[in-house]
This record gives structure tokens, sequence and C-alpha cells, in this order.
């Protein structure tokens, strides 16, 4: 009746985090889940049931939060259009970036950069070492 609850070993945590690491810095490619799996040393479904175990979604879900996460900055901070953030984040259409980005955020992207970036002007360097974590997640920044 309960739900179990099992417990993620030291050393598979730390392979995970290899793994969400190379999300991290690769999400603007075509990541697989093999490739993500090898990362970590892991068999591609053994791979998805620890990784959804950690860290409670699945590997596709983390990397798309990922690029969800950095299309707000990029749309917040940068004078970048739609299309080029969705290409630089790693989507290949604009429409499903767009209905995504809308269904995460509950704004279109453009809707987004015309709010937030007047808000937002701060040199991209500058922002993490003077803006509180707090301040800027409110604004949509990125979930770090």
């Amino acid at each position: 009746m309960g739900t179990e609850r099992r417990l993620v070993r030291t050393d598979t945590f730390r392979a995970l985090c290899r793994a969400r690491e190379l999300i991290q810095d690769a999400y603007g490619e075509t990541l697989t889940l093999g490739q993500m799996a090898k990362c970590a040393g892991f068999s591609p479904y053994h791979f998805l049931r620890e990784f959804n175990l950690a860290f409670g979604m699945t590997p596709r879900q983390y990397l798309t939060q990922v690029r969800i996460d950095r299309a707000k900055e990029m749309l917040a901070r940068s004078g970048a259009s739609v299309t080029d953030t969705c290409f630089e984040i790693g989507f290949s259409s604009v429409g499903s970036f767009s209905a995504l980005f809308s269904k995460r955020t509950g704004r279109s992207p453009l809707q987004y950069h015309r709010e937030i970036a007047p808000l937002v002007q701060v040199p991209a360097g500058l922002a993490r070492v003077y803006i509180p974590y707090c301040f800027f997640s409110q604004l949509g920044g990125p979930l770090e």
C-alpha cells in the first residue's frame, strides 16, 4: 500500500551527477539517452531508472528544464531573437519551442522577452555576482 522508496548509493549518485553536468554543459546539442548513460557508466534503461530515482525526473525532462531555463536567461538578458534562442538551446523547431516555452512559463517567448528584458538590464557577467539568486529567480533566471 505504501510507496517504496530506495536510496541511491553514493557512487551511483556521483555517476548520475556526471551525466547531469553533461546535460548542463551540452544542452544545446543533440543528446541521446545512450550518450548520457555512457557518461554515467550505466546501460540506458538502468540510467533512466536511477536518474529518475535520484532527481525525480527523467533525463529528458531535466534536459528540457535546463533548455527552458537557458532560454529564459537569454530572452531576459540579451537581444537575441526567439528564433536565435530556439536554435541556440537545441530546439530544431520554433513552433515546438514556443509551445513548450508557453506551456512551462505561461507566456510566449516573445511576451516573456517584452515583459522581463526591461527589468533585467545587467551585463551578463555581473548578474550572477551582484543580483541575489532569489531576486533573479523571480524574474525568470536560471535554475541552478
